[in-house]
């Protein structure tokens, strides 16, 4: 990966730093123009075929002086403060987030940067955490110890700082992704548990410090939880909230997601007994659906390999179907209707017998993709 150097930096803040550039466009001008210096500094008729980006957003090349002393600003800052800032030129950025489009291009980070591990599994769940909640968040996580994932969750009241909690107490690596701009604990009552996960994981925030923390922060940062984890489990939510928002993100991102069942009185499991009765989320029972879904081992064990999908039994329509998912990643419905020439009604019914054998799954936009 190329390196991160002062120079790039100082442009990619700059860029970032710009009003109106979001992900999306800032992701658009690296891919046109080739650097956060270019954009700046290359002819304007050449900027300007950048897609996302028109007059208005080509004039912010004329505020480059001011928004590289606002750059300089951060930089010094962060050094004084020891807040790490990542790009995605810096060999720590989370390559995760390569796989997402609104991921965002600058982050900031206290303690360990452990943000590429291997294994990383996201709990999360409503603020009112039942006692039920709070000892089902121990238990999951004193199981998963096992396979050494990282635990993620985002340092909320509830069943985000009890995942924390357990998860430093089995000594496993946690990351708090924060709502508040980095440096800023919030709620300031989990202070002393911040401290701690500074020591042994990490602090992340996509707001730079001092800057103003509103409520929308907070379900923006259910997007980088979800970007981060490979696995989401969902403890307990209410019907509406910030963990349904979360796994929805997640579902979205194709990742797996999981919801632990709960008593159909509680209104804290209703969006759990929700996402799995929209088939949004796997019912969680224990450690084994994460190690099956992710193709985990536990030590000294063989690795576990993704089993090859044997055709030989199935139908013409089934052999099809399977087919063409194992050649694309994932087909529209109205396509892989064309190329097998099936019926809507029959290939639906089809694709809903293979998605409860667990052979392929629904994504959103009408999409399927396989999974065995």
């Amino acid at each position: 990966m190329q390196n991160q150097t002062h120079d790039d930096l100082r442009y990619l803040l700059a860029l970032s730093l710009a009003p109106k550039i979001g992900p999306g466009v800032f992701k658009a001008i690296m891919a046109y123009s080739g650097s956060a210096y270019n954009f700046f500094k290359l002819p304007k008729g050449k900027v300007a075929k950048t897609p996302k980006v028109g007059e208005k957003l080509l004039a912010l090349r004329n505020q480059e002086i001011e928004l590289l002393r606002k750059a300089d600003e951060l930089i010094d800052e962060c050094e004084k403060k020891h807040f790490q800032i990542l790009t995605p030129l810096h060999p720590d950025f989370p390559q995760r987030f390569k796989m997402q489009e609104d991921s965002p291009v600058v982050i900031f980070t206290q303690g360990k940067n452990l943000l590429n591990l291997e294994r990383t599994v996201g709990i999360v769940g409503t603020r009112s955490a039942t006692a039920y909640g709070k000892s089902a968040t121990r238990k999951i996580i004193e199981d998963l110890a096992i396979y050494q994932p990282a635990i993620i969750s985002g340092l909320a009241y509830g069943i985000d700082i009890e995942a924390h909690r357990a998860a430093l107490a089995v000594g496993l690596p946690t990351i708090a992704v924060m709502g508040s701009p980095i440096g800023h604990i919030y709620p300031a009552v989990h202070k002393k548990t911040a401290e701690t996960i500074m020591k042994n994981g990490t602090l992340v925030s996509e707001y730079a410090p001092g800057s103003t923390m509103v409520p929308g922060n907070f379900p923006a940062r259910n997007r980088i939880i979800a970007s981060l984890s490979d696995a989401l489990i969902v403890v307990e939510a209410a019907e509406k909230g910030g963990a349904l928002i979360t796994a929805e993100i997640a579902y979205s991102y194709d990742k797996d997601v999981f919801a632990v069942p709960g008593n159909l009185q509680s209104q804290y499991s209703e969006g759990c007994n929700l996402l799995i009765k929209k088939m949004k989320a796997n019912i969680y029972t224990g450690p084994n659906d994460i190690a099956e879904a992710l193709f985990w081992s536990k030590p000294g064990e063989v690795k576990a390999n993704k089993p090859q999908l044997d055709l030989t039994n199935r139908d013409k329509e089934d052999q099809a179907i399977l087919g063409l998912l194992m050649e694309k990643e994932e087909v529209e419905i109205d396509s892989l209707s064309v190329a097998t020439e099936i019926p809507l009604g029959m290939l639906s019914s089809k694709l809903l017998a293979l998605e409860f054998e667990g052979i392929v799954k629904s994504l959103p936009g009408k999409k399927y993709k396989l999974l065995a």
